[in-house]
């Protein structure tokens, strides 16, 4: 992870031309594919009796090859290098094209870019990177150097070069030398004397926690192992809590450290029982209070802990109860409270007394609307702001105590919006960020009083960027039972929408996710050589509300595939591509919605990525060891009780579907210490698809050998598997 130099700046767009007959495609005569030996390995589930030839390559000291990579047994190892050998040599033609790809988007990133300097007491923190490096920098500068300057209302000297700046912690220096390095988390205690930080050196999400005095600038002998990577300070600055996880990975238990004792002693504040249930920390906005929540995904419950007590009792707020969810903010004697209880499937706000948190008590202060998600509260300490979105749509609402409202308006027609909570309360100052697909991203503080927004940082695009040379639109296709998806589109202007031209469809459509309409310079690179770039808003999202979301799982789980499957053949008929000239994406669950797709509707697709693809779902949910398995049932079914589930599960999961047909050519991305979607889940489904399929192709599999589901963790280690994808996206539609 050396430094490396500013990559030579790329044009702001490409003239693209139709494909001609020279552009080069996969070769039809390819290197010989690996063969995955078939090891018959039969089991019965309610009677029914399955067959997984491939079941072999998942180790069986899996959670040891999680903590070191060197576990994995030699004969899946050599596997796995053999189809990564296979994979470059297909994607060797177009090595330029990968490396001239890479350039252009490292040439769109601002290498010495900052944050906006977060204010908090004497100091004000942000993050920034140096040029050439990989990881953040994580800094701090007196408040009194923050100055505006105008309507563009950058910091002084945003390259931190500034006097008065301190480097906390350098995660180039940290992660040196090391194959992987992701920091988690840098905490300041509020006495700004030390930080609590944590990083995962392994791609596993084994986070270890150490301190650092910031008087010395050096760590402390506390080390804490085998963390979730979260922590919160008790007020005091003398000891901290965060989550450990249990034997199968799963984060379960929050402790108590203090510091200069050793971890063993940490005193055990809260233990989660049901293996169904991750546990999680925070704090309320007000920093009154630590806030452990307890939850899979469609149930929660939330304890509080006064942080000027360490160490003491947490206080229920409401016992959990099946399909309850609910998060609480402080202010003064008052919980607010964004839950779907009495049935506000979009959720609403309530209040209660801090003395009397229990449900019994709660009030409606913003009622349920029907349509309108409330996705996000945020507490300052004259206002209460929500994000919320209707018809796929975001917005925010302001509301002062006394309870009058309004909202902040914006004019495009697809965007994303975020809330950024900041360390203080005491202020009418919120901070928000905005962006769409043609737009970069853009930080405003808005002052809920004056309602005047100032643009604090906007951001840069070094190489060049006009968004008048692009649309963006927001357009509907019309599902098989009837439904309206949203998709949101991006192209160049002066593209001819006439069924010529390339497409990459994304989707995801699980856990309620949102797909944000947001700006990526990434998606450029393909946008100015002519391809059409779609998102997909799918049920299984929240996009549309709740309902949206109950309507892509479990039973109802194909409806999240044939929606994708309608996106692409709506886009088709409305000349912005053509069946067969379509890419499509996803990741993690959306990569098993590209297993489902790739079986449902293969001659819709050009080519296949599959990124770290859940696929192989009916056998990981009949795996109650695997870190995610128990949280997961309620979202896919638990197919070892139900059969019901079962049943279901087993009509979709790409695993268990492959057949005897042409599969589009495909790309499956797997990490090896992967706790999320298991290596062996990408690789026997490619095994399998191998073994199986009557044409087409090609079929190719990629595993960082170093990295887990977030893949490679330096920002321009991870353009170089960006560039694979989109090498292969260009290769697949005859545009490479």
């Amino acid at each position: 992870m050396l430094p490396g130099r500013r990559a030579a700046a790329a044009p702001a767009f490409l003239v693209w031309v139709p494909a001609m007959a020279s552009d080069r495609s996969f070769p039809s005569h390819r290197p010989e594919a690996p063969a995955a030996e078939a090891r018959p390995h039969g089991f019965t589930v309610h009677g029914r009796a399955l067959s997984d030839d491939y079941a072999w390559l998942k180790a069986e000291n899996w959670r040891d090859v999680l903590k070191d990579p060197a576990a994995l047994p030699a004969d899946i190892r050599a596997y796995l290098e053999a189809e990564n050998a296979y994979a470059e040599a297909v994607l060797g033609e177009v090595a330029d094209l990968r490396r001239t790809l890479v350039s252009e988007m490292r040439g769109r990133i601002k290498e010495d870019e900052s944050g906006v300097p977060e204010p908090d007491g004497p100091f004000a923190y942000y993050t920034r990177h140096r040029e050439g490096g990989q990881h953040p920098l994580v800094c701090r500068r007196p408040r009194s150097l923050l100055v505006l300057t105008g309507g563009a209302a950058e910091t002084v000297a945003e390259d931190g070069r500034e006097t008065g700046e301190t480097i906390l912690l350098d995660g180039d220096r940290e992660g040196e030398g090391l194959p992987f390095f992701e920091l988690a988390a840098a905490v300041h205690s509020d006495d700004h004397g030390r930080i609590a930080w944590s990083a995962d050196t392994k791609g596993s999400e084994l986070y270890t926690i150490r301190v650092r005095d910031l008087a010395t600038g050096e760590d402390l002998d506390d080390r804490v192992e085998a963390t979730s990577g979260e922590a919160v300070w008790a007020a005091d600055g003398a000891s901290f809590y965060y989550v450990g996880v249990d034997a199968n990975h799963r984060p379960a238990r929050v402790l108590h450290h203090r510091l200069g004792t050793p971890q063993e002693d940490d005193a055990l504040i809260y233990e989660e029982a049901d293996s169904g249930f991750f546990v999680h920390i925070g704090t309320t906005q007000s920093q009154t209070y630590l806030t452990i929540t307890a939850s899979d995904h469609e149930t929660s419950e939330v304890r509080l802990i006064d942080r000027a007590e360490p160490g003491a009792a947490p206080i229920l707020v409401e016992p959990r109860t099946p399909l309850l969810i609910y998060s609480v903010e402080h202010w003064g004697r008052h919980l607010f409270i964004l839950t779907n209880a009495d049935g506000a499937e979009d959720f609403k706000i309530s209040t209660t007394e801090l003395a009397t948190p229990g449900r019994v008590h709660w009030r409606d202060l913003i009622p349920h609307r029907a349509g309108v998600m409330i996705r996000h509260q945020h507490v300052i300490g004259g206002h209460l702001v929500r994000l919320e979105i209707e018809n796929a749509r975001p917005r925010i609402i302001v509301r002062d105590m006394q309870g009058e409202e309004h909202a902040v308006a914006f004019a495009e027609e697809a965007y994303s919006l975020g809330l950024q909570p900041g360390h203080e309360f005491e202020t009418a100052v919120i901070r928000f960020t905005y962006s769409s697909m043609t737009t970069p991203a853009e930080t405003y503080d808005y002052d809920c009083v004056t309602r005047a927004r100032q643009l604090r940082k906007r951001q840069a695009v070094p190489s060049g960027h006009d968004p008048a040379a692009y649309v963006t639109r927001r357009v509907f296709a019309t599902a098989p039972d009837g439904e309206s998806v949203p998709i949101s589109l991006l192209h160049r202007r002066d593209l001819a929408l006439d069924g010529t031209a390339p497409l990459l469809l994304y989707g995801y459509g699980s856990y309620g996710t949102l797909m944000p309409a947001a700006f990526r310079t990434n998606l450029l690179s393909l946008v100015d050589r002519g391809f059409v770039y779609a998102i997909a808003h799918i049920r299984g999202g929240t996009e549309k509300g709740w309902r949206w979301y109950l309507d892509g799982k479990r039973e109802k789980k194909r409806n999240t595939f044939t929606d994708f499957v309608a996106c692409a053949r709506a886009l088709a008929a409305e000349g912005y591509t053509a069946e067969g000239r379509i890419v499509a994406h996803g990741g993690s669950a959306g990569g098993m919605l590209m297993g489902a797709v790739a079986n449902l509707a293969p001659e819709l697709f050009a080519g296949i990525v599959a990124d770290v693809p859940f696929v192989d779902v009916l056998n990981t949910m009949l795996d109650g060891d695997l870190p995610l398995t128990p949280p997961e049932w309620p979202e896919w079914g638990n197919p070892g009780e139900s059969e019901a589930a079962f049943e279901t599960i087993l009509s979709y999961s790409p695993y268990d579907n492959v057949s005897a047909k042409a599969y589009p050519a495909i790309l499956a991305l797997a990490g090896l210490t992967d706790p999320r979607v298991t290596y062996w889940e990408p690789a026997k489904w490619v095994a399998r698809l191998r073994a199986t399929m009557t044409g087409g192709g090609p079929v190719l599999l990629r595993t960082n050998m170093e990295a887990g589901h977030g893949g490679a963790a330096g920002r321009f280690d991870r353009l170089e598997e960006v560039g694979l994808i989109y090498a292969f996206a260009l290769l697949a539609v005859g545009r490479a």
